[in-house]
């Protein structure tokens, strides 16, 4: 058993000289700037330093409201860890700390989810380092601007998709440097979950992408919420207008919940109010889109699925829903409920996605993943997917989501999935002979 100790480590890169972080067997280069940004300007590629790049006493995370539902149901976000940042331009580097000199890992990079509104690359509940020393690759997390200031926009002022933007610059960044790190820059798989997982679907058809990447993992993607958004949108940038010129950002972030788009009026859209926008660079129109896919299909290795049970994580940890549909009959409603929302949202769009892609001559696995647990009442609902790719048992302890569900079961089955989405990172396929997880279904489309 190998015994690590803690302390840094340099990279001597043709971006600098950057200080990181040595402990329990992996190397973490946190909080890298890949690019600044003035508010709703493009981003700007970060020079390389003259001086060393050192790490952070506090992540840099783009200004956000905190969610009730992602704190029960997830964990507490230790705040007093991150610190506000406009200008959201970060990446991180997670590799093995024991590699062979001339080895060149595959690259991971992580687009978070939080519905294009919350979240960071930096989250303890989404730390790769088991994954990094299990299967020798190398993850880089990425955050970028959110809400407000990455993904709303439709005039001069207020430009649409900053937030993909980021996204293709940091990807830029690491198709130029990764290698100074010992990652293929050749052999590069995007892995995003919910919202990150729309924004990689779109990245597939985004201008300027072009041999940024070879592979895809889609988890969680709500394509489902993705039509017809222009007038929603529309109405959203007219009424936050006089909040673009705030200097507050607390303020900002306190008064933009009165005009988020009412579900009455938008449907189940507006769940996410935020989010890319079609007709707007670097997109197509939305009736293209679906061409563009099929066409841009033979480029990219895709692997995309979901959870059985995706939207119990909201229906069925709502108070209120479960004041009347919490037993018995009601209960029945409640589970065809989650059901129907979650083949609407995620199954039908995800199949179609993956259909779609394979028509067009496209490399595609679709997978869906189940619940395995007796009187499990919320199953395999959104976001259960994370602590199997991503381990990290003490970050996941107060989680409301896996009450009831052993860690060795949760580790077990994580353990066989994260080999295998590892697996498909290293060459696009997953052999037919690799060993599968217990709550995994998965095929070649």
């Amino acid at each position: 058993m190998n015994t690590y100790q803690k302390g840094t480590h340099v990279f001597e890169t043709h971006f600098g000289r950057i200080i990181a972080l040595k402990e329990e067997g992996v190397i973490k280069a946190k909080s890298i700037r890949y690019a600044h940004s003035g508010r709703f300007q493009k981003p700007v590629p970060e020079e390389p330093s003259v001086s060393d790049i050192v790490f952070p006493d506090k992540t840099p995370v783009c200004p956000q409201v905190l969610s009730p539902l992602v704190e029960k149901m997830i964990g507490a976000t230790p705040v007093e860890t991150f610190e506000a940042d406009e200008s959201t331009q970060f990446l991180s580097i997670i590799r093995p700390e024991d590699v062979n000199k001339n080895d060149k890992l595959p690259v991971v990079v992580w687009i978070h989810g939080g519905s294009h509104e919350i979240g960071c690359g930096d989250l303890t509940t989404a730390d790769p380092s088991e994954w990094v020393k299990e299967q020798q690759i190398m993850v880089v997390t990425v955050s970028y601007r959110l809400g407000l200031f990455g993904f709303l926009g439709g005039d001069e002022k207020r430009p649409s998709n900053l937030g993909l933007f980021d996204m293709i610059e940091a990807l830029r960044w690491i198709k130029k440097y990764i290698a100074d790190f010992g990652g293929d820059e050749k052999n590069i798989t995007l892995l995003g979950q919910s919202s990150g997982g729309d924004a990689i679907a779109h990245l597939m058809i985004s201008e300027g992408t072009e041999g940024l990447f070879q592979r895809v993992i889609i988890q969680s993607a709500p394509l489902g919420l993705r039509h017809k958004r222009q007038k929603m949108s529309a109405e959203f940038l007219k009424k936050t207008e006089p909040l673009k010129d705030e200097t507050d950002v607390l303020k900002m972030m306190d008064e933009y919940g009165k005009f988020v788009p009412s579900v009455m009026k938008y449907g189940l859209k507006a769940v996410m109010p935020f989010g890319i926008q079609y007709g707007f660079p670097p997109l197509c129109r939305e009736e293209e889109s679906v061409l563009k896919w099929n066409e841009n299909a033979i480029k990219y290795d895709v692997l995309i699925g979901l959870n059985n049970d995706e939207t119990a994580f909201y229906l069925k940890t709502s108070e209120a829903l479960n004041k009347y549909f919490g037993k018995g009959f009601g209960l029945k409603i409640m589970d065809k409920t989650v059901e129907k929302t979650t083949e609407f949202i995620y199954g039908e769009p995800a199949k179609k996605f993956a259909e779609n892609l394979a028509k067009g001559g496209g490399n595609v696995y679709f997978f869906r993943i189940h619940s395995k647990v007796k009187n499990n009442h919320i199953g395999a609902s959104h976001c259960i997917d994370l602590p199997l790719i991503f381990g990290n048992e003490s970050a996941w302890k107060s989680s409301e989501m896996l009450k009831g569900i052993p860690w060795k079961q949760i580790h077990e089955n994580g353990k066989k999935l994260r080999a295998l989405w590892a697996e498909f990172a290293r060459s696009g396929k997953i052999s037919d002979h690799s060993e599968r997880p217990e709550i995994l279904a998965l095929r070649k489309v």
